[in-house]
């Protein structure tokens, strides 16, 4: 049986900064950012009051209209994943049930999904009804909340901050019967989920498989977390997130993700799909020294980087763009830039870089898929997006930055991501000439 590669055929995105792939890859091309003040809750009292947060949006209008009920146990995480589902298997022109219960045109044993998730806050309103009525005498009372409190809680409460239940609907709505799975390591989620996604087709265990991430901190626990870990911006205005740049002070919260259509190859051209790239290689890493979110770093994506270029038979000379993470906390984009560097050594400065967080904020484990549909639609297209907020490079930065859309030749691209907990990951891919 001859070997099987794998095809990137389906992207779905969903951003502030642009739902669709068309719409996100216009808003980079035009240096549009997403950040704003927050409107979805009263920030009036934290530090940093700005984020890049998805407005108008609704899973209602990404599901069948048998199923628009189940949106009211899907916290925002979780529509997010469901629209970018849907997004990428129109886009990858593949019949689901979700798309045509009657007339699905792939074997659902032979479908797949893997997507990464985040550790998804309770709604505070919600929980903070219930356990109120479980006070007494001024204090909280855990009889009172076992006998009343929790009655409370609609039944199916739980069903909405469950990091699974991204998949969960997924597979439900597409009838994906086929390995599905769900990753939980933080901005390194996405590149993970899309690599093992890959492995599951090399190894013959599925045709199709929808894989990437999606993530929303965009809520009070959220944002006071990310203030408390100093990572987040103080200053205000559009421009608060600017990777790689001098001026560089922070990041902020932005909501989103990504999930690409990974199939076999032979398949994808037998159907005559549109194929955006091939995913050739992969790798993963964690810094050894262990998890400590008070130690900066970018949790050896040095090592994940060699590891994908090994994995796709490449040497740093044939790398010619390079998706960055970028958050835009100083010490952070300096541990990244010098893991670029050690992993591609001189040649670090010549390949086209972008960063794409200037336009959404940090999504956490919806980064790395929008991450790699934007290394996707450039090689497809041959161009490379603006850095959006990006001017001059921080001191230490060689990578290849610029404000400005560039045109070229692009054969492979490499994009990694890392997270604050010391883990990350990088796939590597080429371009598809058919």
């Amino acid at each position: 049986m001859a070997e099987r590669r794998v095809a990137i055929t389906g992207l779905g995105v969903v951003t502030p900064a642009g739902v669709g792939a068309e719409a996100f890859w216009q808003a980079l091309k035009e240096r549009q950012s997403a950040v704003r003040e927050v409107s979805r809750f009263d920030a009036s009292q934290f530090p940093c009051r700005v984020a890049a947060q998805l407005d108008d949006f609704s899973a209602r209008n990404y599901v069948p209209k048998s199923y628009r009920k189940a949106v009211k146990v899907m916290a925002r995480d979780i529509e997010i994943a469901v629209a970018a589902a849907d997004l990428a298997f129109r886009d990858a022109g593949i019949i689901t049930r979700g798309i045509d219960e009657a007339n699905p045109q792939i074997d659902s044993h032979r479908l797949g999904c893997n997507i990464g998730a985040g550790l998804i806050c309770s709604d505070l309103d919600e929980l903070g009804l219930a356990a109120a009525s479980a006070v007494r005498d001024g204090k909280f009372d855990l009889h009172a909340w076992g006998e009343s409190g929790m009655s409370n809680l609609t039944p199916l409460w739980l069903l909405k901050y469950l990091p699974n239940m991204l998949s969960c609907h997924v597979t439900i709505i597409h009838g994906a019967e086929g390995p599905s799975n769900c990753i939980t390591c933080g901005d390194a989620s996405g590149h993970l989920s899309v690599s093992e996604s890959a492995r599951m087709i090399l190894r013959g265990a599925a045709d199709v498989i929808v894989a990437g991430g999606a993530e929303s901190k965009l809520n009070p626990m959220g944002l006071l977390r990310q203030q408390l870990l100093g990572r987040l911006s103080p200053r205000d205005g559009e421009a608060a997130c600017r990777p790689f740049d001098r001026d560089h002070d922070g990041t902020v919260i932005g909501e989103g993700g990504g999930l690409l259509i990974l199939e076999d190859l032979d398949r994808a051209v037998s159907r005559g799909a549109k194929i955006y790239a091939e995913l050739v290689g992969f790798g993963a890493a964690c810094d050894p020294a262990g998890i400590d979110v008070r130690k900066l770093g970018a949790g050896s994506l040095d090592l994940a980087v060699r590891k994908a270029m090994d994995g796709a038979g490449i040497t740093p000379e044939q790398v010619d763009l390079i998706v960055a993470h970028g958050t835009g906390v100083p010490d952070e984009d300096a541990a990244e830039a010098d893991c670029w560097q050690q992993a591609i050594g001189q040649a670090v400065s010549r390949p086209a870089a972008v960063a794409v967080t200037g336009a959404t904020g940090s999504m956490f484990a919806g980064a790395g898929g929008v991450e790699l549909a934007t290394a996707a639609l450039a090689l497809s297209k041959q161009e490379t997006p603006p850095t959006v907020h990006f001017a001059a490079a921080a001191k230490g930065v060689g990578l290849n930055l610029s404000a400005e859309a560039r045109p070229a030749p692009l054969t492979y691209a490499v994009t990694g991501a890392f997270t604050v907990g010391g883990q990350s990951a990088a796939c590597v891919l080429k371009r598809y000439e058919g």
